[in-house]
């Protein structure tokens, strides 16, 4: 693609950077966009994945037909299937009617999926089945249909390492990514970062008719040496809290410190600052994360002790299903029982006491009040990330739908 192709498209979407990695990642979209193969577009939150299916989309023979964006992450599990493939009346319980779903709507069209990795595994071997022969089954239906639709996925997890852990189909990924595009992250694009901060002042004078800011070199060199881990998204939010809170319209690098965020990965301890002043927030941190680990473990001791319980009722129950009774055991010395049930007996003596040591175990965790740390936590989590949520949820190692229930959750005990 010459240069001349390049500045067209780049002036059409509104895309701002001169990087070569960019400049690689719109020629190659360009390239595939007259075929029908699937494209895989890899790339950190945040870094404009959004923009490529787009343009794949427009300068394709299928550009008169459908495009749908689909996020697979925002959807619940319970109804992605029903959303993408379609469903027949009454198949569950608010099937008042049919749907086609978006591949039966977007049929010669183009559908991009947002977040496949965050698939769950029964919806991949749906689409599996659809980039292989173009047929699916609507949810509650038998009958087959066809649909011709150009699959375009973008995701910013780890591939390999979901399909190590089984999290994602090996088999769906060859197929998605015949055709792979490299979206770069923010922090490898040089001067693109000035260029697009220029661009975003410039949208927020004339929006609110504020004079424009700027930045001093030593502030460009901190804007160039931060590692942007929100990327482009991040820069645009730094940029506009710039615009409306600074009083000053050159930005300094004393000044730009105040609006930049501390490394979320660090893990550090506070130190001793030269005043002699002492933080104390990362030991805070350090100690959430604890006790938000120690909740999991009593979780999973509440759960081993149900399921010794229920290995105690069954026993209770075997052992009076053969016609032994409390008080008739009592009543047989060991010495005349049969070995078998004197064995029963004692594994019952055994388990009932580790019974009462792990519900005793489990009892001083209860009094501390996890419900109050883990909501502190998920909230520092939040505050961390500029309210990203997905962010947030990688960071504390949960899944995404886990802290969107417990965020839930906390807003209705408010």
């Amino acid at each position: 693609m010459n240069t001349t192709q390049l500045q067209q498209i780049k002036q059409r979407y509104n895309i701002v950077g001169n990087s070569s990695e960019l400049n690689r990642a719109l020629d190659v979209a360009l390239q595939v966009a007259p075929t029908d193969l699937s494209v895989l577009i890899i790339g950190e939150s945040g870094v404009g994945k959004e923009i490529i299916p787009r343009i794949i989309h427009d300068n394709s023979p299928r550009k008169r037909e459908k495009y749908f964006a689909i996020n697979c992450g925002a959807i619940p599990e319970g109804t992605i299937d029903s959303e993408l493939f379609g469903h027949e009346k009454g198949s569950f319980t608010s099937a008042i009617g049919e749907s086609e779903g978006y591949f039966g709507i977007a049929n010669k069209g183009t559908i991009f999926l947002d977040e496949v990795g965050e698939l769950p595994l029964a919806t991949q071997a749906r689409l599996l089945r659809v980039l292989e022969t173009g047929e699916y089954i609507r949810v509650g239906g038998t009958e087959v249909r066809k649909t011709n639709v150009r699959i375009v996925a973008a995701t910013n997890v780890n591939m390999q390492k979901a399909i190590s852990e089984g999290r994602f189909r090996e088999d769906l990924y060859y197929r998605l990514n015949t055709i792979p595009i490299q979206m770069p992250p923010l922090r490898s694009r040089g001067q693109d970062i000035i260029l697009l901060f220029r661009l975003f002042a410039m949208q927020m004078a004339e929006r609110y008719h504020l004079p424009k800011i700027t930045l001093t070199d030593e502030a460009k060199a901190v804007m160039l040496k931060y590692k942007w881990p929100g990327n482009v998204r991040q820069l645009k939010n730094i940029t506009e809290q710039m615009s409306v809170l600074s009083p000053e319209r050159e930005i300094s690098a004393e000044m730009l410190q105040r609006y930049i965020p501390t490394d979320p990965e660090s893990t550090q301890l506070a130190v001793i600052q030269k005043d002699g002043n002492h933080s104390y927030e990362s030991e805070r941190e350090l100690l959430y994360k604890i006790l938000y680990e120690l909740r999991g473990n009593v979780t999973d001791l509440r759960r081993e002790l149900n399921s010794v319980r229920k290995q105690m009722e069954e026993v209770r129950d075997l052992n009076g299903a053969a016609g032994f009774t409390a008080g008739t055991i009592a009543a047989v010395s060991n010495d005349n029982m049969p070995a078998s049930i004197a064995t029963s007996n004692d594994s019952q003596h055994r388990a009932d006491n580790v019974e009462d040591a792990i519900a005793e175990e489990i009892s001083e965790p209860e009094s501390l009040n996890l419900n109050d740390v883990q909501r502190t936590m998920l909230e520092k989590a939040l505050e961390r990330n500029n309210g990203n949520r997905k962010k947030a949820a990688k960071e504390l190692g949960i899944s995404d739908r886990t802290l969107y229930r417990k965020l839930r959750q906390y807003s209705d005990d408010k």
